[in-house]
């Protein structure tokens, strides 16, 4: 069953002397559980789609639907975990973790002790009264997918969250969010210029046009791909096949 549904959508932008199509007729449906890649070439509008799904900025014609409910807003329904965590200094990772239940009233004893049990599945919760100053980067991504995943939010956007991290940090943190949201059950849709990580990670890879971004092809990831761990699926014989095919069709868009 679809859970997100995009459907005929553009994004112009607009100064007092130029309109800027960054996107044109983006339809996409997503189901329930999936976890969706999105790459293209620089400057193609992948961002820009995140910040439509999240309700950051309204599509200049179409519209966006999330479980049946057209998207004008931010919404509770999405979590956005960034290139950078975005940590507060000044609170304990523990306050980190809790500060999106703190402002959607909906801190509890109760939603508190699922947070910090998410803490620990990311074996950080010996770490729950420090700042994030004395965290490493790998760590600190870690709380920011805690607190994304504290809020309990039916679809996650990921914008480059690994793009920051040292390679071998990446690759473990990789392995992690795959595990993390599958045992979640959640639905996930990841922007990246890695197209190794797409592969890793994804059930489906959207890639995108030049400027402005349509839909230009979608990759399906085979089954004994997708049933493997990031980093396992990398060493898989159809790995190096399918990085060679879309490394081709974005170069061809470049």
């Amino acid at each position: 069953m679809s859970i997100v549904n995009i459907n005929n959508v553009d994004k112009t932008f607009f100064s007092q002397e130029t309109a800027t199509t960054a996107l044109k007729d983006i339809t996409l449906s997503i189901d329930n559980g999936e976890f969706i890649s999105i790459i293209g070439p620089s400057g193609c509008g992948k961002t820009t789609l995140l910040s439509l799904i999240a309700g950051l900025i309204q599509p200049t014609n179409g519209e966006i639907i999330i479980e049946g409910q057209q998207i004008l807003r931010p919404s509770p329904k999405t979590g956005y975990m960034l290139q950078q965590d975005y940590l507060f200094p000044w609170l304990t990772i523990e306050q980190n973790i809790t500060i999106g239940l703190k402002t959607m009233k909906k801190l509890t004893q109760d939603t508190k002790e699922h947070a910090l049990s998410l803490l620990d599945k990311m074996r950080l919760i010996d770490k729950k009264n420090d700042f994030p100053s004395q965290l490493s980067g790998g760590m600190r991504q870690r709380v920011a997918l805690v607190r994304m995943l504290a809020t309990q939010p039916t679809l996650l956007l990921l914008d480059e969250p690994f793009s920051a991290l040292d390679y071998q940090t990446k690759l473990k943190l990789e392995d992690l969010v795959s595990h993390t949201i599958k045992e979640q059950k959640k639905t996930a849709i990841l922007v990246t210029h890695d197209i190794g990580e797409a592969i890793a990670m994804s059930d489906r890879i959207v890639l995108l046009s030049a400027r402005p971004g349509t839909i230009y092809q979608i990759f399906e990831i085979p089954q004994e791909l997708r049933v493997l761990m990031p980093f396992q699926a990398r060493n898989h014989p159809r790995f190096n096949e399918l990085f060679q095919l879309i490394w081709k069709e974005l170069e061809s868009l470049e």
